[in-house]
């Protein structure tokens, strides 16, 4: 058996941006990220893009704040995000996952063709759906209120209600 059919095999969960905003920055959900972190008996599995896009968006949230002070996160918070996610990858907390990104792509086209024009699902909403659908995960953690509905409409659970 090859290694990502392996993953599949013990995968029952598959996060987004949301997830990880709220387990890395004091928010709502945060209390919610943390009680299901703790009940964990593995990592967290994710996917290169999904570390890229908690990354960018979190330098983006940066940037917004030194333009404009009311908006964003201050230097100090966005680089400890950063910080603390690194460490956490390190201590194998949350665990980067390999991803056959051609089989993504094909969900992920499914999931635009069906959703996309009725319900205005974004690209990263659907990328992450799509991910957690090939690789055969149960379990969606989105706090997005919109994500949930596509995650929901494919048959994953989404244990934050909706």
């Amino acid at each position: 058996m090859n290694l990502e059919k392996k993953i599949k095999n013990i995968m029952s969960h598959f996060p987004d941006t949301s997830f990880l905003c709220a387990l890395y920055r004091r928010e709502m959900s945060s209390r919610h990220a943390d009680t299901y972190m703790n009940k964990l008996e593995e990592g967290l599995n994710v996917s290169s893009l999904l570390l890229f896009e908690f990354r960018q968006s979190v330098r983006f949230q940066i940037r917004l704040h030194e333009k404009d002070r009311t908006k964003g996160y201050s230097r100090e918070e966005g680089e400890k995000m950063l910080q603390d996610l690194q460490s956490d990858l390190g201590a194998g907390i949350i665990q980067s996952i390999p991803v056959d990104w051609a089989e993504v792509h094909y969900v992920a086209e499914r999931l635009s063709k069906t959703y996309t024009i009725k319900e205005g699902f974004r690209f990263a909403d659907i990328l992450h759906v799509a991910t957690a659908l090939h690789l055969g995960v149960k379990e969606f953690l989105t706090f997005d209120l919109h994500q949930k509905k596509l995650a929901y409409a494919e048959g994953l659970k989404v244990p934050f209600g909706l």
